[in-house]
């Protein structure tokens, strides 16, 4: 069993590679989703910088993980506020284009925590093989992709760039809202690289219909074992407070949730899939990143926002804390 120590032993021996969004967020509560129409009041609590990618940059960052972190920087007013988010925080890009802007989401946050997005594309939506080209390519990386890239117009064209890797890479993908979007024929390529999947509730749902043609009602340890055994692939389960379930090829099993109070559901998966990943860079079995992963998001729930990853000292004293609760 992982416990708040072991945080100690976290370190990058693997490298990785996020690949993804940095993006404004507009945030503001709303007792209520607008109807077509309708015209709501909404109490905003900020503007911060986000996008499921950077969320998970910052997560390995705050945990001492390093990271090449391919975020696309445009010109003009939000890739200005971008760029100086990530000063603040202590990330490096390494990918600078001329193509336009970044782009920008209002989130809705309902009282009880759960969230909508309204979002614009910007420059993160606009990859070529030039620009991907750019990137370094150890051997042995981690790369994180999510699916608000893969369901852009260039979706094919990172498929692409990922089935031409000349060297040995693993991949953790999350496909988050936009997995209903994904076509079959960049499902099954994507499929073919093998790659860790990780979905929350609602996703697993879909999956276990959709992708599986599953009609009883939805098992999320049935979905893991047909999972591995129809594409021989990893899975990550995340079903909230009913913490999260994982399948590799060599294990599967349950990791409780840490429970606590939450505030706000914001990066919650993205800080998840932050914290598996800096436990899979660190040569964790995937069993211990879950579990890491689990914390993170734990943490992340309890906070308003979505850039709000705990570092190591932070989280340890956390986990602690939940623990002696419990």
């Amino acid at each position: 069993m992982l416990t708040p120590d072991d945080l100690n032993r976290l370190e990058g021996r693997l490298p990785v590679c996020v690949v993804g969004a940095a993006v404004v967020d507009v945030i503001a509560d709303a007792y209520s989703l607008p109807h077509r129409g309708s015209d709501i009041e909404l109490h905003q609590q900020g503007v911060n910088v986000g996008g499921c990618a950077l969320n998970v940059a910052i997560a390995l960052h705050r945990l001492g993980i390093p990271s090449i972190n391919a975020l696309p920087l445009g010109n003009g007013i939000w890739a200005s506020i971008v760029r100086q988010k990530l000063m603040e925080y202590g990330i490096h890009s390494v990918l600078e284009t001329s193509k336009g802007d970044n782009g920008w989401c209002l989130a809705l946050v309902e009282p009880d925590g759960e969230r909508t997005f309204l979002s614009v594309s910007g420059v993160e939506n606009l990859w070529d093989a030039e620009l991907l080209g750019t990137l370094p390519q150890p051997a042995q990386r981690w790369i994180y992709l999510s699916g608000y890239q893969l369901t852009s117009k260039s979706g094919d064209v990172l498929i692409d760039w990922l089935e031409k890797q000349a060297h040995n890479y693993q991949l953790l993908v999350d496909f988050g809202p936009r997995l209903a979007d994904i076509g079959e024929s960049q499902f099954a390529r994507i499929m073919a690289l093998k790659p860790l999947i990780t979905v929350n509730r609602q996703e697993a749902e879909l999956l276990w219909q959709e992708r599986l043609s599953q009609h009883q009602a939805f098992d999320a340890r049935q979905l893991m074992a047909q999972w591995q055994q129809h594409f021989g692939a990893a899975l990550v389960v995340r079903l909230d407070s009913d913490g999260a379930g994982y399948i590799d090829a060599d294990s599967q099993g349950w990791i409780p949730a840490l429970a606590t109070q939450v505030v706000d559901t914001i990066g919650a998966g993205d800080s998840h899939a932050g914290g598996v990943l800096a436990g899979l860079a660190s040569g964790w079995s995937l069993a211990e990143s879950v579990a890491l992963g689990n914390a993170v998001a734990s943490y992340v729930v309890s906070q308003r926002g979505g850039d709000c990853a705990p570092d190591r000292a932070t989280l340890q004293s956390y986990w602690q804390q939940r623990l002696t609760q419990q």
